[in-house]
């Protein structure tokens, strides 16, 4: 289906209102709402699925008119309790519309970390008391309006209605590129810390585009990537595993590779990491100012400096850089201290497209990583 024709279904239900986490699956969309879109919605990208869930019911409040809110299917698990304890017909009664991007869906290929999930979408929503329909190319157009026609029933009723979206339902020919001013690439940047690291140090990556240039990297300079703990799913969390390990872990240094997008789902997280002041913990952000591993729209807190927020809830050590010169330096400068570090690192929008994925299932990264940390006087 054409997004266009689908944004003007979205229309008829008087929805002026989109807001969301971007998803790969929803691309098209996606794609659409951040360029010749912008003229007839008011759009968010909060800083995940549970607070997009909040602003609709805000915008429901204010207004009497429901929002849209759009996600990857892994992001259900950050709605249930708003949802639950706010939105349920048997609580406040919040209409809401949910693009549900289908990750992991059974009978096709895709990453492990969306396989159990893609598993229990439909299951989760009937839980959750959602109706749902999935949206998929072999659909009529007879049938979507039909679908439609259904969700204007359940937001008359205060209840949410779900659309969950197949990769091939949407086509959207006019593609919006996404570029910020940063000049150095993210995966220089990871190799330059890569050939930093002591045998002993552990590594901790965020989901997406990051562990997959950290798993590259450390197999082509380190000759293994066992000293790496990838965190494939679980946006947001790298840095909670990170503090976990350093904390068990004292005698190691323990380095955790972080994306802006995810460092904003849980900045809770910062505050909480300085209070426990771990100072065998380098914690880095790579920011592009975007989601670019599910697409590249940019995140709704560009130009926000992480270093500064860092700075702010106490962390002891806080750089900001944006050369590969400075990062050179300030890796040198760290790398004896004991002392809880914050490094921001600027990079561009740009991956290579031969950029490959761990060959060895979750489990197997899992085991090889806390082999390897056994040589060490590790924490197991």
């Amino acid at each position: 289906m054409v997004v266009t024709d689908f944004t003007s279904q979205i229309k008829k239900l008087e929805i002026n209102t989109l807001i969301g986490v971007p998803d790969s699956a929803l691309k098209p969309f996606c794609d659409y709402i951040n360029g010749m879109g912008k003229e007839e919605f008011t759009h968010y990208v909060p800083a995940n699925e549970g607070a997009a869930v909040g602003i609709a019911i805000g915008e429901y409040l204010a207004t009497g008119v429901p929002a849209c809110v759009y996600m990857q299917n892994s992001g259900l698990g950050n709605v249930v309790n708003p949802i639950t304890s706010l939105a349920n017909e048997e609580v406040y009664g919040i209409p809401m519309l949910l693009l549900i991007g289908y990750r992991g869906e059974p009978g096709t290929k895709d990453e492990p970390q969306h396989k159990y999930m893609g598993k229990i979408t439909e299951t989760l929503l009937d839980v959750l008391g959602i109706e749902h329909m999935i949206l998929g190319k072999e659909l009529s157009v007879q049938e979507v309006d039909t679908a439609f026609d259904r969700a204007a029933q359940k937001l008359r009723e205060g209840k949410q209605f779900a659309f969950v979206l197949k990769r091939d339902f949407l086509v959207n020919e006019q593609k919006n590129v996404y570029t910020n001013h940063n000049s150095m690439i993210r995966e220089d940047a990871i190799a330059e810390i890569i050939k930093s690291l002591d045998a002993s140090d552990v590594v901790v990556s965020t989901t997406g585009k990051i562990s997959r240039e950290v798993y590259e990297q450390s197999d082509k300079i380190k000759g293994s990537h066992a000293q790496d703990f990838l965190t494939v799913g679980g946006m947001g969390h790298a840095s909670m595993i990170a503090f976990g390990i350093a904390k068990e872990a004292e005698e190691k240094r323990v380095y955790c590779l972080d994306g802006d997008g995810a460092e904003l789902m849980h900045m809770g997280s910062l505050a909480f990491i300085a209070k426990q002041n771990p100072n065998n913990l380098v914690h880095i952000c790579l920011n592009n100012e975007a989601h670019e591993s599910v697409g590249g729209m940019p995140t709704g807190c560009v130009g926000l400096s992480y270093a500064k927020v860092a700075e702010t809830v106490g962390y002891e050590a806080v750089y900001c850089v944006d050369t590969m010169e400075e990062l050179k330096q300030v890796l040198n400068d760290t790398k004896g201290k004991r002392k809880l570090t914050f490094i921001e690192i600027k990079v561009a929008m740009e991956s290579r497209a031969d950029l490959g994925r761990p060959k060895e299932t979750a489990k197997e990264n899992k085991n090889n990583f806390m082999k390897y940390h056994q040589k060490y006087d590790a924490y197991i």
